[in-house]
């Protein structure tokens, strides 16, 4: 008697209305192009439509995008494989493997001069680092709002597009000459702590950050076309990416294919949202995680691992002092890199799903209590934290698609 069938992931009708969802947002024109991804049970379903580039080729579902902040969970999964390799100390202050950090001074207010600071009340882990409170991270006020604001842009450090400059020695270098902007586990800031931990994780491997990544997580798990930088032989499956313009919503290039900054080594391997990768490999990092840290019979991480990296780590004092910046980006939780949801969202991931999106038209999800995985990949860059409509309708034709 043959062994029962295991039941269906997905329904038939949920996948054609999946499939219709996605390339209608490339038919009227919100995005040139997209690729979205959904497994479940060892079931895969992918749709690609569209164009590399408005006046390109059509792309097929190995497209290769810039997949920008989803590296953040990437790089929080490369510091805790170090952490089981006792190479990084989750409550251990960072300052022996970075001494550039160490010492810091505080702002005493936002408000004030660069150089009226206080001590800092402990020193910085890598938990802090991880969690996104550490008290580093991006100040979202207007230009020069606060006196620090000049002294970040002095020093080279204000966000800049595509790539941060310097390598990772001087980049650690010229941050540790700006005070923290707060005292060490007072409150969530972002994406700065994502940066740090590059640095972190290249120093206590004693390897660059993309061999780091790619012998311990890319490697292992196939994903063969995940990196910092594209192979010249791989430019026919680059998506050019676009940015609206503020003004008039027309699509401008950010960054070509053909003479990406990708195509050169990174001088600095922004650990923080630098990465490309395709949609196959984006599922396989989910899966990996959906399967407790082992994908297809290889471990990458412990279950306990994935179990930390994935609950929500921010005490509700913490949430109150981050306040406006948790509003802006629809933050309820935050695990490791990553955010993650405590209720059931609007979208239909229920809690305890996680996963983070990327500002240059990037989604990835998980949600353990169905067994979803998603990914999302647009080359149209989003002009604000507030998601655009293809990434809201492609979490809900994903979860509606669920048998």
């Amino acid at each position: 008697m043959p062994p029962p069938s295991h039941p269906a992931a997905f329904t038939s009708a949920g996948l054609a209305a999946f499939d219709a969802t996605l390339t209608g947002h490339v038919t009227e024109g919100g995005v040139p192009g997209l690729v979205g991804a959904i497994s479940r049970r060892g079931e895969r379903h992918t749709v690609a439509s569209g164009r590399l580039a408005l006046d390109g080729q059509a792309l097929g579902p190995d497209a290769i995008f810039r997949i920008a902040s989803i590296t953040k969970p990437v790089t929080a999964v490369a510091t805790m494989i170090l952490v089981e390799e006792g190479r990084i100390g989750l409550d251990d202050p960072i300052d022996d493997l970075l001494p550039e950090l160490a010492d810091r001074p505080v702002l005493r207010t936002l408000a004030s001069e660069p150089d009226d600071t206080v001590p800092a009340l402990r020193p910085v882990t890598a938990r802090d680092l991880l969690t996104f409170t550490g008290g580093d991270g991006y100040l979202f006020a207007p230009p020069e709002m606060y006196p620090v604001q000049r002294a970040i842009e002095e020093a080279g450090l204000s966000p800049a597009a595509p790539m941060p400059g310097g390598d990772p020695d001087d980049w650690i270098r010229r941050l540790g000459t700006l005070p923290l902007l707060h005292q060490p586990g007072h409150r969530w800031r972002y994406h700065t702590s994502a940066e740090i931990l590059g640095v972190l994780i290249a120093r206590a491997a004693g390897q660059a950050l993309p061999e780091v990544m790619q012998e311990r997580i890319f490697a292992p798990l196939g994903m063969t076309d995940t990196g910092f930088q594209l192979p010249a032989e791989k430019v026919g499956r680059f998506t050019t990416c676009y940015q609206p313009d503020a003004e008039t919503g027309a699509l401008a290039i950010y960054d070509p294919a053909v003479g990406s900054a990708w195509l050169s080594p990174p001088t600095f391997p922004n650990a923080g949202g630098d990465l490309l990768s395709t949609a196959a490999d984006l599922l396989a990092f989910g899966e990996m995680l959906i399967g407790q840290g082992q994908r297809e019979g290889v471990r990458i991480l412990s279950p306990a691992s994935v179990a930390t990296m994935t609950a929500d780590h921010l005490t509700d004092l913490q949430k109150l002092a981050t306040g406006t910046d948790r509003a802006i980006f629809g933050i309820d939780g935050w695990g490791f890199g990553m955010q993650v949801h405590t209720a059931r969202t609007p979208l239909g991931l229920h809690a305890g799903s996680y996963g983070w999106d990327g500002g240059l038209g990037t989604s990835w999800a998980n949600d353990p209590a169905t067994g979803l995985v998603g990914v999302l990949l647009t080359n149209r860059a989003w002009t604000s934290p507030t998601p655009p409509a293809v990434r809201d309708d492609f979490w809900r034709a994903a979860c509606d698609a669920l048998a």
